[in-house]
């Protein structure tokens, strides 16, 4: 079976999940943070691709990107995938595959769930017992969006800047909703879909979605298709 292409549309914000391969470490260093952080930075612009949210876990990194091009997503992930290997494999002399395989990603509908992706990534460290408050961690863009300190990677959704007519009460009102958290099921299915590959949103969401693209949004039903009754009585 032909392997499914990946769900990448322009315009539309995408949650996308890159492993290390057998779950190793992707960072050893502070270098090794950064490095990445300038690798997205540097391709997100060649490639015409907004990243509104990420976080640098230890073994994966999550990020929520924009494409305003065709293939944008894509094309920044290969490229930072590839060269970030040739800096980690010469930076800590060793050789062979870093990723799991391709990245994950999947799209997501903005007014249902984008917000909730932001919050869900920012918790990535608490949830792993990294740090207490998504404040102490560095490598994520939580400080960015509370006022804590500036970063060239990020831009800004249009849904943040809904949270306040000033930065103050923006950076208070994004900072109570990550600490809020999110729900057990929205945390499942954020996962479940970017792993998966499928669309995440309502009903409305996915037809409007499906005149933009032809590949399949989401999970068809496992297991043989059902026979229509007039079939399965006729005698054999």
């Amino acid at each position: 079976m032909a392997r499914l292409s990946r769900l990448t549309v322009v315009d539309y914000p995408h949650h996308v999940i890159l492993r290390g391969n057998n779950r190793q470490n992707i960072f050893s260093a502070t270098a090794d943070y950064q490095r990445m952080l300038d690798l997205l930075h540097q391709y997100a612009r060649a490639f015409g691709v907004e990243v509104h949210a990420y976080v640098l876990m230890t073994n994966h990194l999550h990020l929520l990107l924009t494409p305003r091009k065709a293939q944008g997503v894509p094309k920044m992930m290969q490229a930072v995938g590839r060269s970030y290997v040739r800096y980690f494999n010469s930076m800590h002399q060793r050789s062979g595959t870093l990723w799991e395989g391709r990245y994950r990603s999947t799209l997501i509908q903005t007014e249902r769930y984008l917000m909730a992706c932001m919050a869900y990534i920012d918790l990535n460290p608490v949830r792993a017992g990294l740090v207490a408050r998504p404040d102490d961690y560095p490598w994520s863009g939580f400080g960015i969006y509370t006022g804590l300190r500036m970063d060239k990677l990020i831009t800004p959704h249009a849904q943040y800047w809904d949270l306040g007519n000033t930065p103050f009460a923006r950076e208070m009102a994004y900072a109570d909703m990550v600490r809020a958290g999110i729900n057990a099921g929205q945390q499942q299915v954020l996962t479940d879909s970017a792993m998966g590959g499928w669309a995440l949103g309502d009903a409305n969401f996915l037809a409007t979605l499906g005149t933009r693209t032809p590949r399949r949004l989401t999970e068809g039903k496992r297991g043989r298709p059902r026979l229509p009754d007039a079939i399965k009585s006729v005698p054999i």
